[in-house]
């Protein structure tokens, strides 16, 4: 069966421009065959085989249009080549690993995310872990990021042998390094959920019936994730509520002020103390930037017709209605991350926005529901009724984080 290939046009005719000899070419037609060869993420003898029969592709094969929207596409049940790793494959997961706490049903790990009019490249580690060697990639926000960073250490760890990779807590566990020693590349996680300062900045105690964020403070954080290669931010979950409560001065002054601010105009002032610390201390010529939009919550069954408390819990299927959205989802959010993302384009700043949102709506299947790691004992009331404790809102790893991580990969090397 023909196989197709994609890779972005002003990349290649960038590439042409850059070769010096026929050798140069070769070397280039290369490493657009590991990078873009399509599915299945095999050994490197299977890879070998992949790139000589890349070489081999007219050019019309290897060409793709550069306007081909990779977030606009379907679900498509693959389970030959999905999932790309196996649970007990990932030496470091623990709290998304669904399966491991009863869950039976597979097949939410068995969905690949097919665009409309292209393929996703497909996902190498080791291409990865080159273009990461002596580099730092570093995930920052809340828990919904650092189930993506999991799935990211997972997508890459059989890839690399046991006395070769390692994993770091510091900074009073606000960061987790995962480290590929031969390549020396880490993939950090950094706990950071209304990206400014907050009293939620704890990474175990932040739960907290009055939270408070100071919108014009980043650097206590900052400090710890600017020198990065490849920076993933997100933050949204931790903002839904009406009002803010905002303070002008710091946690320790006495003449700090406190004032309710509307949500939506408090994560406009988060987010615009965060694109000027962008502007003022990223490397242009270094660090890639990614912002990942809101990852959907599937809280409220009657929203699928299911009854009244329904929820997430023992769902099975996904959503099906075209272009379907939940009351969860917020679009005002999202236009404040486009303006800030625009106007630090306008300011010479390239940040990506990676649209998982609608791609993520229809997987009321994917999340832990009961099948994750509690961190408080239950009572008998919350057993009686599983959907009181159900976890609809993190994702089951293998799953859903693993197709962002993908769309991911495919803009790192476009």
């Amino acid at each position: 069966m023909a196989k197709t290939y994609h890779i972005v046009p002003s990349t290649l005719a960038l590439i042409r421009r850059s070769l010096q000899s026929s050798v140069g070419f070769l070397i280039t037609i290369f490493v657009i065959g590991v990078i873009y060869f399509p599915r299945e993420n095999g050994g490197l003898d299977d890879q070998k085989e992949e790139v000589l029969t890349a070489t081999k592709c007219s050019t019309n094969q290897i060409y793709s249009s550069q306007s081909c929207d990779l977030f606009s596409g379907r679900w498509v049940f693959d389970n030959k080549s999905y999932p790309l790793y196996k649970e007990e494959e990932c030496t470091f997961m623990n709290e998304f690993a669904c399966q491991k706490f009863g869950r039976k049903d597979m097949n939410y790990q068995h969905w690949r995310w097919q665009p409309h009019q292209c393929n996703l490249p497909r996902f190498n580690a080791t291409v990865l872990l080159e273009k990461l060697r002596n580099k730092r990639m570093v995930f920052v926000g809340d828990s919904l990021n650092r189930g993506q960073w999991v799935s990211m250490v997972c997508l890459i760890d059989k890839f690399v042998p046991p006395a070769l990779k390692s994993m770091h807590f510091s900074l009073n566990n606000s960061l987790i390094t995962f480290k590929a020693k031969e390549y020396n590349a880490s993939i950090e996680f950094y706990w950071s959920p209304l990206l400014v300062e907050s009293n939620s900045d704890d990474p175990v105690t932040h739960r907290l019936p009055d939270r408070i964020v100071r919108a014009h403070s980043i650097d206590k954080h900052a400090r710890h994730w600017t020198d990065a290669d490849i920076l993933i931010f997100n933050t949204y979950l931790w903002w839904r509520r009406p009002f803010m409560n905002t303070l002008w001065g710091t946690f320790e002054s006495a003449d700090g002020i406190f004032k309710r601010v509307g949500m939506l105009r408090s994560y406009e002032m988060a987010l615009k103390t965060w694109s000027d610390w962008l502007e003022i201390h990223i490397d242009r010529n270094k660090s890639q930037l990614f912002f990942m939009s809101m990852s959907p919550a599937h809280q409220w069954g009657k929203e699928w017709g299911k009854t009244i408390d329904g929820n997430c819990y023992n769902e099975q299927e996904m959503i099906e209605k075209d272009g379907y959205r939940g009351i969860g989802t917020d679009p005002r959010m999202m236009r404040i991350v486009e303006d800030a993302i625009a106007d630090l384009e306008r300011r010479g700043l390239q940040v990506k926005l990676m649209n998982i949102t609608q791609l993520s709506e229809y997987r009321k299947d994917g999340h832990p529901s009961i099948y994750r790691k509690q961190w408080e004992v239950l009572n008998e009331e919350q057993l009686a009724k599983p959907t009181s404790y159900s976890d609809c809102i993190h994702w089951c790893l293998p799953g859903v984080p693993d197709v962002w991580n993908e769309l991911l990969y495919a803009h790192i090397f476009t």
